[in-house]
């Protein structure tokens, strides 16, 4: 069962991994641009405006993932299944962000899918675990 907790700690890590190629980006433009971050995200490239996106997506699924393998770790789902879908969402997320940034929109889409029906798959357990069945 730790897989979960191992899982959310690399879903964070996942978070900040696109901004590194914002703050790349962000580098290059010039440092008087550093003091208005919000308003730069339009003068960025485009491969550093799709991080930046990458990014923001990233903490929005992060938190249905970990509600999700946190509901798997309480309630003692112990199975080969959410052993999977954990580590089928850290990949996915991972894989969304490459294909994000590198503008690849139809495996982005396919990443994004496999990372919500990881955490849907997680709750399900869950809610199966939790009720006895």
């Amino acid at each position: 069962m730790i897989i979960f907790l191992y899982s959310i700690a690399a879903a964070v890590v996942l978070i900040y991994l696109p901004f590194l190629v914002v703050a790349y980006a962000r580098v290059r433009i010039g440092k008087e641009m550093l003091a208005t971050p919000r308003a730069m995200v339009d003068k960025l490239p485009p491969y550093a405006q799709r991080a930046t996106w990458a990014h923001q997506n990233t903490f929005e699924a992060f938190m249905v993932f970990a509600a999700a393998a946190l509901m798997a770790y309480v309630t003692g789902v112990n199975s080969s299944t959410a052993q999977v879908a954990a580590i089928a969402f850290v990949v996915a997320r991972l894989l969304y962000s490459v294909f994000y940034i590198l503008n690849i929109p139809l495996l982005r889409s396919l990443m994004f899918a496999t990372g919500i029906v990881s955490s849907i798959t997680l709750i399900f357990l869950s809610i199966i675990q939790a009720s006895g069945s």
